[in-house]
């Protein structure tokens, strides 16, 4: 319990120290004080954007652009919402007790009006993009406001989070190319079973917790197995990736390169010790390196070798 008490949510300590005292408790219940989160909602945006032949580089350049004022707004719109139904929960939770919401730092009231002007932000980026990623990110909306529901009633909230974070790869996709199609679907499933993986190693960090205050979670439920369980997940990762760079007809040095991200995937099922928080957390946060390294693979696709 010691070393779960010393990886605190909250990171006070760094630059939103800096901030005014009244915008502290608003940058910590948006996560900005930890980017990793963003950096994993941005991602598979950019793998969506990255696959498909045909899109303009200047283009291309537009659509990451939003996509990181996107990923960064509603990352911080979708904790706000976890944290406003959690707060209770994460009281109990030596991690998470020290939240704004859990601390009494924020009020409900407040986070309402912070969850508004994110949304409205959300919104003009949304608005910036083609009609058929309206429908796609208006139905998103759903799945963020379900995600923290998900821990009450089911033993996998962390494949609901997949369908969640993982949302970029077909938006990214849709903005890119105005179509939804096997392409979109294969890189969609490589996002989902990617983000169960590194969630489900972030969740063993609370697995006595989350037994204490009567939360299910799919890390509590492979905990007999987490090695074969983690392996599975990133496994069918790289097979789902395949599948989407043949779809699009991808130049050989794709496959070259996706040799980086598998290894260092393995690596992470290799160095898993689910007793050691510190070390789970680790393991999540590099998980921006394997998605950066994907990237690299996508783009690589796009090069005659």
């Amino acid at each position: 319990m010691a070393e779960a008490m010393a990886h605190t949510d909250i990171v006070a300590t760094g630059w939103i120290r800096h901030l005014p005292a009244p915008l502290r408790p608003y940058a910590l219940l948006a996560r900005l004080d930890r980017p990793v989160g963003t950096w994993l909602l941005f991602l598979p945006g950019l793998w969506g954007i990255l696959l498909p032949f045909g899109v303009a580089p200047a283009e291309r350049l537009r659509l990451i652009v939003l996509f990181a004022v996107g990923s960064v707004v509603m990352r911080s719109a979708g904790c706000v919402v976890n944290d406003m139904w959690d707060r209770d929960i994460d009281r109990k939770v030596a991690r998470t007790a020290g939240r704004p919401l859990a601390s009494g730092a924020l009020r409900m009231r407040q986070a309402t009006l912070f969850l508004l002007l994110l949304l409205l932000a959300g919104l003009a980026v949304l608005l910036s993009l083609n009609r058929l990623c309206w429908i796609l990110g208006a139905g998103s909306l759903v799945l963020v406001g379900l995600y923290p529901l998900a821990k009450r009633v089911t033993w996998w909230p962390q494949l609901v989070m997949g369908f969640t974070f993982g949302f970029g790869a077909p938006l990214g996709y849709v903005a890119a190319t105005g179509r939804i199609d096997m392409t979109m679907l294969a890189l969609y499933a490589a996002a989902i079973l990617w983000d169960l993986g590194f969630d489900t190693i972030y969740g063993f960090q609370d697995m006595e917790d989350d037994v204490m205050a009567g939360v299910k979670s799919t890390s509590r439920m492979v905990a007999a197995h987490p090695h074969r369980f983690i392996a599975g997940c990133y496994g069918l990762t790289l097979a789902a990736l395949v599948a989407a760079a043949w779809l699009a007809r991808l130049q050989p040095l794709f496959w070259l390169v996706l040799l980086l991200p598998a290894i260092l995937l393995g690596l992470q099922v290799r160095r898993l010790d689910i007793a050691s928080p510190a070390g789970c957390l680790r393991l999540f946060r590099s998980n921006r390196e394997v998605g950066l390294a994907i990237a690299l693979a996508l783009l690589a696709g796009h090069f005659a070798g």
